[in-house]
């Protein structure tokens, strides 16, 4: 797999509050990696210096090669790095393909173009039969389906998702892990997730890798990561 995005020495300081101190990463295309620790850890002050919402102190973010540390968002997303945040943040008086269709003018393309990105991703989101409802009508899971959806009609290569299952019930997160899953293994998109959710993140069966006072404690795979003792201390909790 090649690279997608690596971070090197990436460090944010509030005053005298170090949010993340010299964070080394690396994401490869079609990889999906969960981002955990404690809160206060620096999890979305992490991704919101690779989304471009804030500015690093210190340090390079390079996506596909470039060095994109001091891009704008709108340049970010433009390169494919697309954020969703908690919220689901759609428009509720548009059906669920009018946020879609709106989604896929973020970039240039041919109409029929779009038309195959909205058809796309109302099949990976399950909202196809949905399509004309207005985005109000929908369940929390849905909503938060209908824009990952939007980032996919926006031609997204790299998904930031803070805590994409919060609120949903378990048939909500298991369909959503299936989405990510496909996403990453069919469609080669890359995934960041933000999660406390520690058996969403099992069934996932992604690397993890833990953030504790704004510093990498350990990366690797879930199992791995579970059963060390420093990680069980500061996060994860003793048994």
């Amino acid at each position: 797999m090649a690279e997608l995005l690596r971070t090197e020495g990436l460090s944010k300081r509030f005053r005298g509050l170090v949010a993340n101190d010299s964070i080394d990463f690396t994401l490869q295309e079609g990889e999906v990696r969960c981002v955990i620790g404690p809160n206060g850890a620096g999890k979305t002050t992490f991704i919101s210096m690779i989304s471009g919402h804030l500015s690093p102190s210190s340090g390079r973010i390079f996506f596909r090669g470039r060095d994109v540390t001091h891009a704008s968002v709108p340049a970010r997303a433009q390169m494919g790095i697309a954020r969703k945040f908690q919220t689901p943040s759609v428009f509720d008086r548009l059906s669920v393909y009018g946020n879609l269709e709106l989604a896929s003018f973020g970039k240039r393309a041919s109409a029929a173009e779009r038309e195959r990105r909205i058809a796309e991703a109302l099949e990976l989101t399950r909202l196809a039969e949905l399509r004309q409802l207005p985005a109000s009508a929908l369940s929390h899971g849905q909503r938060q389906w209908l824009e990952v959806g939007m980032l996919l009609a926006n031609q997204a290569e790299l998904l930031l998702l803070d805590e994409p299952t919060a609120g949903m019930t378990a048939e909500e997160t298991h369909a959503t892990g299936t989405l990510i899953r496909t996403l990453a293994d069919t469609h080669r998109l890359s995934v960041i997730i933000i999660e406390h959710d520690i058996a969403f993140i099992r069934e996932l069966q992604a690397p993890v890798t833990v953030l504790h006072l704004g510093r990498v404690l350990m990366s690797g795979p879930f199992e791995a990561v579970a059963q060390d003792e420093r990680v069980r201390s500061v996060y994860l909790g003793k048994e």
